[in-house]
């Protein structure tokens, strides 16, 4: 079973600033902000929301097929997927353009400030949704604004449900565009930042928003996870990690172990402890894609972990 990951590609520029940002910034300056943050530790890592939950997807022996757009630029990355055995025959190419690029720096509480230049991801749009290649699954995650609208159209116009992700890519919507992607969506995932802004935007509430879907799974950080699904609350507990190294990336490590599950047939209790563990291997590492299992490694710690097998 193959899923369609559409999404952002971009090189991340991770920055660890060695403070806390709401000791620098003063909130009854903010109309006026000027802050400047010392960072002596950079990265420079391959990212991008398609390409991260691509990468925890086939980690896990799933059949993960990204999409999106990138720049003259990607060959370095282009080179990163095909060592992990990631399909690219529907990553395009954008001539004259660069790949996208995120600048990010988190703080010691793991706030972070995010600079985004979309680059060839706002060609998004010229790639359709591949209807005859098999896809029995897809995601709309953070893209090209008219990108992710065709792509989301044209899952729902072919039957393949599919995960709407807005994550960073919910400022450009409003509220009835958000509600044109719940109806077309089979699931929603966001964080809980993101689900209070979905709610702001569309007057929905919880309940209402997980009434319009087979799923609403809400992250809550440090607080393991929310899944919504029928008339039943699945609450998922935090995987124990063995260090906090970065939290980038964790987020698409959750949907890739999700992506998994459904990919599977489990049950919402596997599916979102498998993203739960996947998203503590990825905070165990700095960038997004520098952590590494093998699927018998990864189904071993799951054991210990929970107190039980899958598959």
């Amino acid at each position: 079973m193959s899923a369609l990951i559409t999404g952002s590609f971009a090189f991340d520029t991770i920055m660890v600033f060695s403070g806390q940002f709401k000791n620098e910034i003063l909130p009854d300056k903010v109309h006026m902000l000027n802050v400047s943050f010392l960072v002596p530790q950079l990265r420079r890592e391959f990212g991008g929301c398609a390409g991260n939950i691509a990468y925890n997807l086939q980690m896990l022996g799933g059949k993960a097929l990204p999409m999106g757009t990138v720049g003259h630029d990607f060959g370095p990355y282009a080179a990163w997927m095909d060592k992990h055995r990631i399909d690219r025959k529907f990553v395009k190419e954008i001539e004259g353009s660069y790949t996208a690029q995120a600048y990010i720096t988190t703080d010691l509480d793991d706030n972070q400030i995010t600079a985004f230049h979309p680059g060839a991801m706002g060609e998004a749009h010229t790639q359709p949704v591949p209807t005859a290649a098999g896809i029995k699954i897809g995601t709309v995650s953070p893209d090209g604004r008219d990108g992710m609208i065709q792509h989301a159209r044209q899952f729902a116009e072919a039957g393949i449900p599919f995960l709407f992700d807005p994550g960073q890519g919910l400022p450009m919507f409003g509220g009835d565009e958000l509600k044109a992607f719940i109806e077309q969506a089979s699931y929603m995932a966001v964080n809980d930042y993101e689900a209070e802004v979905v709610m702001a935007r569309t007057g929905l509430s919880l309940s209402q928003l997980a009434d319009r879907l087979d799923a609403l799974i809400v992250t809550r950080g440090a607080k393991g996870a929310s899944i919504y699904a029928g008339d039943r609350t699945y609450d998922v507990p935090v995987a124990q990690a063995e260090s906090l190294a970065d939290p980038t990336g964790c987020g698409d490590a959750f949907r890739g172990g999700l992506l998994y599950g459904l990919e599977k047939g489990m049950d919402w209790e596997t599916a979102g402890r498998i993203g739960s563990l996947l998203g503590a291997y990825n905070i165990e590492r700095p960038g997004t894609q520098n952590h590494h299992c093998t699927p018998e490694q990864f189904k071993a710690r799951f054991q210990k972990q929970f107190r039980y097998s899958y598959d």
